[in-house]
């Protein structure tokens, strides 16, 4: 199987595996040039936790960036960008001290961290680590933004589905939250499902009905693309 088959594969894999957050990480190192990767929540609104870790060692360094508060899954999540450290035996990144002595016990060559973002709301951020030295490509790169991007929407819609009561489907039936639907869609370029997700987690994050979420965005009181609430100004 070549690179871009195992990758391919490992899109089918993540997109197939819901919400069931254990299965989240086996596909970037199955489908990515990483022998090790660990997803983690970031603060609000779905708190500080491992989601899940390809294994023992992944982690354990994931939990020690909970613990410390630094390291790539927050840099990441605090930017926004993606995080990359190719050479973390000799070039270890000053941002996170503690964090990379740890690295260089593990024998880790390569440490790289993609966000997790639905829309504009942070979720976490994905860690991937390699025992050669190197950069990822442009390609890989794009690749690893890809499947973060499913594993961030999976973690979210499983968050809603164990924290919060769906609305009744009548309510999404609406005009009103088809309308909000539409704007979001149009403003961040997502697909229908996507909008009405990110619709529903920040209703979830501000403790807001989607109804009332909807009619603010309707009455442009609430934008997605700047990510500001205008109140009307």
């Amino acid at each position: 199987m070549t690179q871009r088959d195992a990758f391919l594969q490992a899109v089918t894999e993540l997109t197939a595996a819901g919400t069931n957050g254990t299965k989240l990480c086996q596909p970037f190192v199955d489908g990515l040039p990483v022998i090790r990767a660990a997803i983690s929540t970031l603060g609000d609104p779905f708190g500080s936790e491992t989601v899940c870790a390809s294994d023992d060692e992944a982690a354990r360094l994931d939990e020690l960036q909970l613990d410390l508060g630094e390291g790539p899954c927050w840099q990441a999540l605090a930017t926004r960008l993606p995080v990359l450290a190719p050479d973390a035996q000799n070039a270890p990144d000053p941002a996170w001290p503690t964090l990379s002595l740890s690295i260089r016990d593990a024998g880790l060559r390569a440490v790289f961290a993609f966000p997790l973002i639905v829309g504009t709301m942070n979720v976490g951020a994905v860690d991937l680590y390699s025992d050669t030295v190197g950069p990822l490509t442009r390609s890989q790169i794009d690749d690893a933004a890809l499947l973060a991007a499913i594993a961030a929407r999976h973690i979210v819609a499983g968050a809603l589905e164990r924290l919060s009561e769906p609305e009744p489907a009548s309510a999404f039936s609406r005009r009103e939250v088809h309308q909000a639907t539409g704007m979001v869609l149009a403003q961040l370029g997502v697909s229908a499902a996507d909008a009405l997700l990110i619709i529903r987690a920040h209703a979830f994050a501000e403790g807001r009905t989607v109804r009332e979420v909807a009619a603010a965005i309707v009455d442009r009181d609430l934008e997605f693309g700047d990510s500001s609430e205008r109140n009307g100004t």
